[in-house]
């Protein structure tokens, strides 16, 4: 739908929307709900708005994949000496000429659950002895679903449509149509806070600098950004400070910082 749109019109509306903070698109918005009868949440914005103006200027589905799902998107950006090859997404051939939206599914299921939100919620279990269930990973209903088309998922501009259809019955519908809400632990939070001293030891200038893997300038405007209020950038600063606890933990010659503190072992 975004190629229909002329790309320096596209490109224009994702500068602006990005020159605004936020916190700013959270207010606005939030006096938005107020004046609208009916409507109600508090779901920020801000963050998302800034997630999707980065991808108003791609015109393939695969750069769109790879923006969403990349903390840092140009990885010379900050490791010094690193790049990265223009590819496609690594699919199995039978995948490879699949619609973009099945593409990005069939990814989905290949990385991003196995490797990020199953495994952390087995973790997350299993620490207090609890037995997580995943029903609609039955293997069963995987296959049946893998048989749908597209237009049938995604239906009249609604996501997920047969499940909703089947809920319908079963679900007051006003416990179906609300925000989304998810689980995420709140790392800003904890990086302005309790983790800060961590952090700023970590990712000091001058220890960036002469370790020589990692660029300062990139990270430490990051970080000044999330200290000022962009939450969007937390998970791209916590992947500077895994890399770097690692690196401190690693080597004989860094001086040690002691134990990862208690919130940030949690995750």
């Amino acid at each position: 739908m975004l190629a229909r749109v002329p790309r320096p019109l596209r490109a224009g509306t994702s500068k602006v929307i990005l020159g605004i903070k936020p916190r700013l698109l959270d207010t606005v918005a939030a006096l938005g709900r107020a004046l609208l009868p009916g409507r109600r949440g508090a779901t920020p914005v801000g963050d998302k708005l800034h997630k999707a103006a980065r991808v108003m200027g791609l015109d393939s589905p695969d750069d769109v994949y790879r923006t969403l799902v990349s903390h840092w998107q140009d990885p010379g950006e900050i490791v010094v000496g690193a790049g990265e090859e223009a590819r496609s997404l690594d699919l199995p051939p039978e995948h490879a000429g699949a619609d973009p939206v099945r593409r990005m599914m069939v990814l989905d299921m290949l990385g991003y659950l196995p490797d990020d939100i199953l495994v952390k919620v087995d973790r997350a279990a299993m620490a207090v002895s609890l037995e997580s269930r995943v029903p609609l990973l039955d293997h069963r209903l995987v296959e049946f679903a893998s048989t749908l088309p597209v237009e049938i998922l995604r239906r009249h501009g609604q996501s997920k449509w047969p499940l909703r259809q089947i809920l319908y019955k079963h679900v007051p519908r006003d416990m179906i149509e609300r925000p989304k809400a998810g689980f995420a632990v709140p790392l800003a939070a904890w990086l302005r806070g309790p983790l800060r001293d961590w952090a700023e030891n970590l990712m000091g200038e001058r220890r960036l600098e002469s370790e020589g893997y990692l660029r300062s300038a990139p990270i430490r405007d990051a970080w000044g950004q999330l200290l000022a209020g962009a939450a969007s950038n937390q998970e791209r600063i916590w992947n500077v400070l895994m890399f770097q606890a690692w690196l401190d933990s690693t080597s004989a010659n860094a001086g040690h910082l002691g134990p990862l503190p208690a919130a940030a072992s949690a995750t």
